[in-house]
């Protein structure tokens, strides 16, 4: 008689572990310390990893210092009722405040705050006259539109702003252009017709703080005619972003011996020191 096979199933091979069987606590442990765009990138991957980005502390730490108080000030809601993932979203798109004369959004890749005062926000010395002044409508603003100087004897620009900055240190820019925008056969073009009196005395620029943080620094425009620059007025740091701190700046060319125009205005900058480099993208 023939052998009788056995009829007995052999028992199944057990499966590799793979990126599913993580626990997600382990997860949020590794988003905690990637960059947002990689946590974005990683969460749609599968549901462990998705649940896992959700996680409050993982945002937390991508979030600016002070952001409990861009939640009260921005939105006028309580931070502890929103997830931090949902605060953090928000925050990196603008939002405009005081009247639309300010924004604030969160640079993505780092989290960290940067604020654009409008040339609305400032004071501004003869802005009201259309002899010497003028609104410019323009593109090439994130409040699309410029203030425009034809000619004066005097320049003078200041502004004032008390806010609960992040922890750290903050650097203070102008944005200017040497200059007129315009556009000739579709393309972006720059008038310098009406560009003078920048070569004979430098523009003054002062920050100061109400801590007695001082910085002063001079220029001469005419080093970046025809593109928008970028002009340091200085830096003040915070050491306790949940208290207000109130900072002055600056710029003039106050000497009445000469005439000088054909500059636009757009904003002042107030960003991280560690960004300075990337204002040319914003």
């Amino acid at each position: 008689m023939g052998a009788r096979l056995s009829g007995s199933v052999a028992p199944p091979l057990k499966s590799r572990p793979g990126l599913d069987d993580l626990p997600e606590s382990c997860i949020a442990l590794i988003f905690a310390q990637m960059d947002p765009p990689d946590i974005g990138r990683f969460a749609v991957m599968n549901r462990a990893f998705c649940l896992a980005s959700l996680a409050d502390f993982v945002w937390e730490s991508k979030l600016p210092s002070n952001y409990k108080f861009l939640v009260h000030k921005l939105f006028g809601e309580i931070p502890e009722r929103l997830s931090k993932k949902d605060i953090y979203v928000r925050l990196c798109r603008p939002v405009r405040f005081d009247a639309g004369t300010k924004e604030i959004w969160l640079e993505k890749s780092s989290g960290k705050m940067c604020m654009a005062i409008s040339w609305k926000g400032l004071r501004i010395t003869g802005i009201d006259d259309r002899r010497y002044w003028s609104h410019l409508p323009t593109e090439e603003s994130r409040f699309h539109a410029v203030a425009y100087l034809h000619q004066v004897w005097w320049l003078e620009v200041s502004g004032e702003l008390e806010f609960s900055f992040p922890a750290g240190s903050s650097s203070v820019f102008f944005r200017l252009l040497v200059g007129k925008p315009t556009k000739r056969h579709g393309h972006r073009a720059c008038d310098l017709d009406h560009v003078h009196g920048w070569d004979t005395k430098p523009v003054r620029f002062r920050l100061s703080t109400v801590n007695n943080q001082h910085e002063i620094s001079h220029c001469y425009f005419l080093m970046e005619v025809g593109k928008w620059g970028y002009y340091h007025a200085g830096d003040f740091t915070v050491d306790d972003p949940n208290k207000p701190v109130k900072i002055n700046f600056s710029m003039n060319q106050i000497d009445c011996t000469h005439t000088k125009g054909g500059l636009c205005l757009d904003s002042v900058i107030i960003c991280p020191s560690e960004l300075r480099e990337k204002l040319v993208e914003w």
